[in-house]
């Protein structure tokens, strides 16, 4: 049986189009896979316990990319705009530009090597059993499982792969001769982004919408969750609770006595705010690497 092709949204120098890729090649595919109904997950604090471009960082920290220290001074020059940012396009433009200084410069290669490491000593262990059976389920029924994450794909890409899911959708960026250019193809993929990217795959891919199950904790998802035809919240902030209890949507909370706990960053246009915070420890990384 033919596996998911790989499909993007806007041309990059490589002529990929898009802000999704698939697993791993090798990954196992259902026998019989129901080639008009799939899922979508959120990463972020719904497939995984707090922000992966946060553990990310993490795991750059630990390995004496920047110090801890960088990091914190780096977060202060930024939290006014963490404060202030509103989830409009107005604001989000902004998270856009910071989210350029976390790519510039790096190989690709690297950047994914990085995220496997980085995935088996950090997320691995935060992936909530929950969401992940959840996940299963639709494998086991012969239904594609993609991520749709806000974070660069390549990262969305490795936690697919780990987790045997068909891929993953996510921020794209620009490369060139393998290396990132520091601009991005197209938006973060972020609120109404994440609904007109799985909008796009489903009809290349042949989906159904209709057919379809979306899965997130966050409000700023409710355009993709109003895409398809089972919407779930998983571990749902106080909106997103309130949304889903009005519509009758399907709740799931894997919390520990079900409290409302966000590790680290949340997923919203935060997220650009921690990517340019990483990519500043890496450039000054790069200085002391090279004696400037």
């Amino acid at each position: 049986m033919a596996r998911s092709r790989k499909v993007t949204v806007s041309t990059d120098a490589h002529g990929h189009t898009a802000g999704w890729a698939e697993a791993d090649p090798s990954a196992a595919v259902p026998a019989e896979p129901d080639r008009s109904a799939a899922a979508f997950f959120d990463v972020d604090n719904t497939m995984m316990q707090g922000a992966s471009i946060y553990w990310f960082a993490r795991g750059l920290a630990a390995r004496n990319y920047f110090t801890t220290t960088d990091l914190a001074r780096f977060a202060w020059q930024q939290l006014r705009f963490r404060l202030l940012a509103r989830e409009h396009a107005g604001d989000m433009s902004q998270a856009k530009d910071a989210a350029l200084a976390f790519i510039e410069g790096w190989r690709v290669d690297d950047v994914e090597r990085l995220s496997q490491e980085i995935f088996d000593e950090l997320m691995a262990p935060r992936i909530w059993g929950g969401t992940r059976q959840l996940a299963q389920r639709h494998l086991d029924a012969g239904e594609r499982v993609w991520l749709v994450s806000a974070a660069p794909v390549e990262i969305g890409r490795v936690i697919a792969a780990r987790l045997g899911l068909t891929g993953a959708i996510g921020t794209v960026a620009e490369v060139v001769d393998g290396a990132y250019t520091g601009r991005l193809v197209g938006d973060l993929m972020h609120g109404p982004a994440k609904a007109e990217a799985v909008a796009q795959l489903a009809a290349v891919e042949g989906l159904d919408l209709g057919r379809c199950a979306a899965y997130s904790d966050s409000s700023n998802d409710l355009p993709l969750l109003g895409a398809v035809g089972r919407p779930v919240a998983v571990n749902p902030d106080g909106t997103l609770l309130r949304r889903a209890r009005e519509h009758g949507w399907e709740v799931r909370d894997f919390r520990r006595g079900r409290r409302a706990v966000r590790i680290a960053v949340p997923s919203t246009a935060a997220v650009g705010v921690v990517a340019g915070v990483v990519g500043a420890g890496l450039a000054l990384h790069r200085r002391r690497r090279d004696g400037l």
